[in-house]
C-alpha cells in the first residue's frame, strides 16, 4: 500500500532537498553539460515520483544517482561522444563550499588535486568523486557504478597514490 499522495510528495520535496544539488554537480561532471545535466536530473526526479516509497525508502541516494547515472551514460551512447570538460571548468564546478576557515587552509591543495584530477583515467576520476565530493560509502559507489565493492576501493586506493606521487613532484601543476 502506497502512502498518501501528501505523504509520497513530502517524500519527493525531502528528496529534492538533500539531493538535487549533489546529484546535479555529480550529472555536470558525467555530461559536461550544465544545461543537459538539469534536464537529466528533473527528469530523475520526475522517475521518483513515479516510484513507490516503499521500493526506495532508506536508500533514495543511491537510487537517485544510479538512475541518473544510467540515464547520463544512456544519453552518451546515444549521441555517441563523451564531452571533454572546457579548460577551467572542473575548477568551477567544485563541491559546496566549507567554512572560510577550512577554505583558507586548503585552497591550495584542492586546486593542485582538481588540476591533476583530469589526469587520471574516467572511471577512477568518477570513483574520487562519488567518494569525496558526494561523500558515498564503497558499497553506495558500488551500487551506483556497478562494480564490485573491492573494485571501487581498487580504483580509490590507485586513484589517491596517483594523485599523492603527482602531489610531491616539483612541478606537479
Amino acid at each position: 500500500m502506497s502512502p498518501p499522495p501528501d505523504e509520497h510528495d513530502a517524500f519527493v520535496r525531502e528528496a529534492i532537498r538533500h539531493h538535487e544539488r549533489p546529484l546535479l554537480r555529480y550529472v555536470i561532471h558525467l555530461l559536461g553539460d550544465p544545461d543537459r545535466a538539469r534536464d537529466l536530473v528533473q527528469d530523475t526526479f520526475l522517475k521518483l515520483h513515479r516510484q513507490p516509497v516503499a521500493e526506495i525508502d532508506g536508500h533514495v541516494a543511491e537510487w537517485l544517482f544510479t538512475v541518473a547515472r544510467h540515464a547520463a551514460f544512456d544519453l552518451v551512447r546515444k549521441e555517441g561522444r563523451m564531452t571533454r570538460f572546457a579548460e577551467g571548468q572542473a575548477e568551477r564546478l567544485v563541491a559546496a563550499e566549507p567554512t572560510p576557515a577550512v577554505q583558507t587552509e586548503t585552497r591550495e591543495s584542492c586546486q593542485q588535486v582538481l588540476a591533476l584530477l583530469p589526469r587520471l583515467p574516467r572511471n577512477q576520476q568518477e570513483v574520487v568523486r562519488l567518494k569525496f565530493q558526494e561523500g558515498f560509502s564503497y558499497k553506495e559507489i558500488a551500487a551506483i557504478t556497478h562494480l564490485t565493492m573491492g573494485n571501487v576501493g581498487f580504483l580509490l586506493h590507485t586513484a589517491l597514490a596517483t594523485l599523492r606521487r603527482e602531489m610531491t613532484r616539483p612541478s606537479a601543476v
